[in-house]
């Protein structure tokens, strides 16, 4: 097998959004001598034109490399694009399209995504950005399928995020999927942030629940986690929580932009996923664990949120791989 590329240019650019950019430094850029032993990623800041660069907030930026190092990347970042209305200059176009073109991944951050679609590679394909560009995207560019109310979307090669934070899922998302759970784990713990959020979540909540509520619903939250074995009814979760039932469903929406038993069942998939890939448990047992009692109630859940079987996905990120 050949050796998966992990090194990662991170596009530099006039008007370039900094936290977006921040992201990508922090988690592909930073420093990591706890992962000494694996191979971790290697970095470098790529400028798409002469610098240096005015990103937002007066911060200025000098890129160490110009567009010719693309060709060594495995992984392509770009960070909040100047603007929605903005062209991409022709020789970037031309070295995403050459780069993509020979396997590399393109990863897009907030706005970033107008970047790729202006180089036609998205056409045909799923994406997302943040709400506020979501309409404009999808005028400008009709051939893609813009999801506009979730993190982040996977689409082959081509990776894109919703508005600012939701690039830090789809980051620690690709952390995942190279290295695993326990190492995506670590990162998001020095970033002191939950280990993953999924992909298909809403961005936003379009009520937040109040403080008085949030307490009720927090702790409920905690012992769902904690006890995804048991079952676990609305009327269940309702008296627990010491909520009616259609009071318990409305703060659920509001709070987490899913229903309980949606929200419940992406938990135990998730579960599935961390036991699949440090543990070497049979399928009967992880179904007990994780409250779907049975290998086929595990199996169709898990590929309904997955894509894959939970055979596949073990082979791809279990012990063994």
């Amino acid at each position: 097998m050949s050796t998966p590329n992990r090194h990662v240019a991170i596009l530099a650019y006039d008007q370039l959004c900094m936290f977006e950019f921040g992201i990508a430094v922090e988690i592909f850029g930073l420093p990591r001598p706890e992962f000494a032993d694996l191979d971790w990623y290697s970095y470098e800041i790529v400028g798409i034109e002469p610098g240096p660069y005015r990103s937002t907030g007066g911060i200025t930026v000098e890129a160490t490399h110009d567009l010719s190092r693309l060709e060594h990347a495995g992984l392509i970042v770009v960070p909040g694009w100047r603007g929605a209305k903005q062209p991409v200059p022709a020789p970037l176009v031309d070295a995403l399209r050459a780069t993509h073109a020979r396997g590399a991944r393109i990863a897009t951050l907030c706005s970033g995504v107008f970047v790729p679609a202006g180089a036609g590679l998205l056409s045909g394909r799923r994406a997302t950005t943040h709400w506020r560009y979501a309409e404009t995207l999808r005028t400008d560019y009709p051939d893609i399928t813009v999801e506009p109310d979730i993190l982040y979307v996977e689409d082959g090669s081509l990776l894109t995020a919703a508005g600012s934070a939701a690039g830090i899922d789809l980051c620690l998302h690709i952390v995942r999927q190279d290295f695993g759970a326990q190492v995506a784990n670590t990162v998001a713990r020095r970033l002191v942030l939950p280990a993953h959020r999924e992909g298909g979540q809403a961005q936003y909540v379009a009520r937040p629940v109040p403080r008085e509520r949030r307490g009720r619903i927090g702790p409920l939250l905690d012992t769902l986690r904690a006890r995804l074995d048991e079952d676990w009814s609305i009327a269940r979760m309702a008296d627990l929580a010491r909520l009616s039932e259609r009071t318990l469903i409305r703060h659920f929406n509001d709070g987490t932009g899913l229903s309980p038993l949606h929200w419940l069942i992406a938990e135990r998939v998730e579960r599935c996923k961390e036991l699949l890939e440090t543990t070497e448990l049979d399928l009967d047992a992880i179904a007990t664990t994780t409250g779907f009692r049975t290998q086929e109630t595990l199996r169709h859940h898990f590929r309904a949120r997955t894509g894959v079987s939970p055979t596949i996905f073990r082979r791809s990120f279990g012990k063994a791989a």
